[in-house]
């Protein structure tokens, strides 16, 4: 087990963007969402994702000065359009818009179209949670699952992420309607291990808990079997839909992949502009109690809600450093030091 303190981990990745031509301040602000991904345990959309996403910079894939643009204001609802710019900058922005219009509506939605890929989803959750408001938010990706039923790829994993703001800790959900992630089974793969659960097929069509194997036949698991797969559709209509931009047929079309392209929605909520805080607060203790109270299946174990083994994580990490892959870490180093490039 290798371990590197936060701060280094974001100065590191900073020096890899600016080196692969990004602004100094833009570099920072990515390299501290991707260190606090790894920072949360979400390694996959951390440090792990530096070398891809520098190459997708040095592709034209994502366009490094690119600034989203203001379309269109109705009420609490703004349309923006990424410019293909980098997807965490992006949605940063707009979930920002989102919360500043709710702050002045009670409710605020940023419809983001045109953007790349946001890496960690739940990172503007916790953002919004920090400042006392509730998000929803979700993104449609290219092709990367099949529908239920079928063996080709013709919907996206397209991640939902649901945070509510809380004292004792923020609720914070973060998933995608495939069972696992791709970078999860990246993450369990490097590790030489399998995953928990069967997360999608192999060549022969057989359900397997093999990272590779699944990674190698692209049949990956809906969450739910054909709920995951309904769900996953609507999403990615709704998303398309209310910021006039792609929906997952029209991103296969543009044959970039790494969801360059999608269509992003952030639905904010001000707890304290709806009169809300004090009853949300209430709720949310009283669900953390009681969930945590639950008998768990193993004796020594315990049941957790959403965020809170998130919120263990980061604080083991940023007293005794981050977990990495030591293979990656020093790619990244290298990067880093202009020694290598993607």
């Amino acid at each position: 087990m290798h371990r590197v303190p936060f701060q280094q981990i974001e100065d590191t990745i900073a020096r890899a963007f600016v080196h692969a031509g990004m602004a100094s301040g833009k570099a920072q602000t990515l390299a501290r969402f991707h260190a606090q991904s790894s920072c949360d345990g979400v390694y996959s959309h951390g440090l792990n994702r530096v070398p891809s996403f520098v190459k997708h910079l040095a592709e034209g894939w994502v366009d490094a000065d690119a600034e989203p643009v203001h379309v269109r204001q109705t009420g609490p609802v703004e349309v923006l359009d990424g410019q293909r710019g980098p997807g965490i900058l992006n949605a940063l922005h707009a979930t920002d818009r989102a919360l500043d219009l709710a702050a002045a509506h009670g409710v605020g939605i940023a419809a983001l179209r045109n953007t790349t890929h946001w890496m960690r989803g739940g990172a503007f959750g916790w953002h919004a949670a920090d400042r006392g408001k509730v998000l929803i938010a979700w993104t449609n990706t290219e092709s990367c699952m099949p529908a239920w039923g079928a063996t080709d790829t013709r919907v996206g994993n397209n991640p939902l992420v649901m945070a509510v703001p809380r004292k004792g800790g923020h609720v914070v959900l973060d998933m995608a309607m495939s069972q696992y992630s791709y970078g999860k089974l990246q993450t369990t793969r490097l590790k030489g291990e399998e995953l928990p659960y069967p997360g999608g097929f192999d060549a022969e069509g057989n359900l397997t808990s093999d990272p590779g194997a699944i990674e190698a036949s692209r049949r990956i698991l809906p969450t739910g079997f054909w709920k995951g797969s309904g769900l996953t559709i609507l999403l990615d209509v709704l998303a398309a839909v209310l910021s006039e931009g792609n929906a997952t047929h029209q991103i296969d079309q543009i044959g970039v992949g790494s969801c360059t392209g999608c269509s992003q929605i952030f639905i904010a909520l001000d707890p304290a502009r709806l009169g809300s805080a004090a009853h949300m607060q209430e709720i949310v203790d009283g669900m953390a109690v009681y969930v945590n109270g639950s008998a768990p299946i193993a004796p020594n174990d315990k049941v957790t809600y959403p965020g809170q083994n998130t919120l263990r994580t980061r604080q083991d990490h940023m007293a005794q450093g981050v977990i990495v892959d030591e293979g990656i870490w020093k790619e990244v180093q290298a990067l880093a030091d202009g020694k290598s490039q993607v």
